[in-house]
């Protein structure tokens, strides 16, 4: 160690890189403990993988130069690139600096970080490139600095209706962040003041300082921007600046096929701090866009999680449309981890379902080919089922009608709410029905089964939403659909299509019905029905507003029909529109063959 190249103010930020250090290794081993069985099998089977190389390209494509976010807000992502580049690119160009000029590799750990103030005019190789380039590094930090203290102030300048609220060790971070550049630039600007060493912008500012008495101030400010760091990385681990780090140890978990768990692990806590907070799922949330409600979105579930804060409320009003999930830049599974977070101990005295019985369902085994499970929505709109009925027999498709009783649900909703033991066990009798029966193909009219049956459970046979089955049967010949000269929009139902991306069936089946039109939201980016089951928080009236926002953009073509794939959406959109415009997608299919 050089002790020529020291000054006391150096101090506040060596505590603080230690203290930033030990709590990143006690966090990140903590998390890494708690994973459970699975997901350390995953990462056991993937990380001596070409998997790890892509885990280290999309670390670099997302952590440094945020490309999600520059797809969805170019402003916003230049902003977060200018400060997370910028900055990393101002440490490792420093250290080449102070090795230049040390003329050794191993210098004093600070050197490159208060550089100018040690430098004493001595020639070092590439003085005037280096010079010039840390200059125009920390005019590229300063520009992403701007940018965000207007996004905080004027967040509609940077297309953003709403940005999130801070807590009170947020507010220490966020101003310690804003304090540490302007102060380095102050700092750097009035050493050039009386050492001229500054380059085009620290010398330029440090001229225009001249006329004052800087040999005052120059040592301040120097301990200014050191504190600055310090608290910045002291707050840094109990605030949304977290996920800087965590995000990288996030994607080369998720690259090498750790997903959530049904139940808290070590990954929930790395995806929940993995957030920083970007505020781009409240634009996207209709709670907030359409029934005003702009306190529950993922961005604030996050936060009360990681600080210990959250209620039911918050944990409970939400869709679980997928919306927020599909626009995090993150891609962090908050939809899952709020049915974590709502998680229901049952009462084990009391056991569940017994009232079933899986035996009375295999009396027809091996009687048909094609298993059809309604699903409890579609039991409540009976024109779905008698249009899958009378399209099974014209396409002389031989099936048992699974739920016909209405006695037996997939679990997906209980799931949804938290009681995870209850959808548990009808998950096993369902599963004993299904491997019991001897059928081939499992078709269903219910989105919200479909789902579950496709993703959450471990089925041997084919699983088809009845727009698959549908498309499936006019490949084959075995449905002649005629089409008539109307208009139709159709509404992508969000369990089948962000859900599961099934988008193109149903629209290959529509138009060979009618003249498909398209709307503003849709696919990827469709609009909940407002009629979700997985809200138990909204009253009638917000849920109303919900509709009333999807229906504004499903009408605006003047459609003949709305189509829909979804008993649940078809029940809510027939509820709030006055005439009678909406079909499931196999109530038109059936009028047509």
């Amino acid at each position: 160690m050089n002790l020529d190249m020291y000054n006391p103010f150096v101090i506040p930020f060596a505590f603080g890189v230690v203290i930033l250090f030990v709590n990143l290794a006690i966090a990140f081993v903590s998390w890494l403990y708690r994973l459970d069985k699975v997901q350390r099998r995953q990462i056991g089977k993937n990380i001596i993988s070409f998997k790890t190389l892509a885990a280290i390209w999309e670390a670099i494509r997302e952590c440094l130069f945020h490309r999600n976010i520059f797809k969805t807000n170019p402003i916003l992502g230049y902003m977060h690139f200018s400060l997370a580049f910028g900055w990393l690119m101002l440490i490792v160009i420093g250290k080449v600096e102070a090795v230049a000029y040390e003329g050794q590799y191993f210098t004093n750990p600070w050197l490159a970080i208060f550089f100018r103030f040690f430098e004493d005019g001595r020639d070092y190789p590439y003085k005037e490139v280096l010079t010039f380039v840390m200059d125009f590094l920390l005019c590229f930090v300063l520009s992403g600095l701007l940018l965000a203290f207007i996004k905080r102030m004027y967040s509609k300048l940077l297309g953003m209706r709403k940005t999130t609220k801070h807590t009170p060790s947020d507010r220490v971070a966020l101003i310690s962040l804003w304090c540490i550049f302007p102060l380095r630039l102050l700092a750097e600007s009035s050493t050039a003041a009386i050492e001229h060493n500054g380059g085009f912008l620290t010398q330029s500012l440090g001229n225009l300082l001249a006329f004052l008495p800087v040999e005052k101030f120059v040592t301040p400010l120097w301990w200014a921007y050191s504190i600055a760091l310090c608290l910045f990385f002291v707050f840094m681990p109990f605030t949304r600046y977290m996920h800087i780090f965590t995000e990288v140890l996030l994607i080369f978990l998720r690259k090498w096929g750790v997903i959530e768990s049904q139940k808290h692990t070590g990954y929930t806590d790395i995806e929940i701090n993995s957030c920083s907070r970007c505020g781009i799922c409240i634009d996207v949330c209709q709670l907030n866009t359409a029934a005003k409600i702009n306190d529950v979105q993922s961005v604030y579930f996050i936060r009360d999680v990681r600080d210990l804060s959250l209620d039911r409320h918050i944990a409970n009003n939400c869709l679980l449309c997928n919306r927020c999930v599909q626009a995090c830049p993150v891609g962090i599974e908050t939809t899952m981890i709020r049915q974590i977070y709502r998680y229901k101990q049952g009462n084990e005295d009391i056991p569940f379902y017994e009232y079933i019985n899986t035996s009375k369902y295999t009396e027809g085994k091996n009687s048909a080919p094609i298993l059809y499970f309604a699903g409890c929505m579609t039991h409540i709109t009976p024109g779905i089922i008698d249009s899958m009925k009378n399209i099974f027999d014209k396409a002389d498709d031989k099936y048992i009608f699974i739920d016909e009783d209405k006695n037996i649900c997939c679990g997906r909703p209980l799931r949804q709410q938290g009681f995870l033991e209850q959808a548990e066990v009808l998950k096993e009798k369902l599963t004993s029905i299904i491997k019991d029966s001897g059928a081939e193909v499992l078709v269903t009219s219910c989105p919200i089964c479909y789902n579950s049956f496709a993703n959450e459970y471990n089925l041997d046979i084919k699983v088809l939403h009845h727009t698959q089955y549908i498309k499936e049967l006019i490949d084959k010949g075995k449905l002649n659909l005629s089409k008539q000269d109307v208009k139709l929009v159709y509404h992508d139902p969000c369990e089948i299509s962000r859900g599961n991306n099934i988008y193109e069936e149903p629209r290959i089946i529509i138009n060979s019905i009618g003249n498909l039109h398209s709307t503003k939201n849709e696919k990827d980016d469709t609009l909940c029905c407002g009629g979700s089951l997985a809200n138990i928080e909204l009253n009638t009236e917000q849920a109303a507003l919900i509709t009333s926002q999807t229906l504004d953009v499903l009408t605006k073509p003047n459609p003949d029909f709305i189509i829909t794939s979804c008993p649940l959406c078809k029940k809510t959109f027939t509820k709030n529109c006055s005439n009678n415009k909406i079909l499931d997608i196999s109530e038109i299919v059936s009028r047509n063959i």
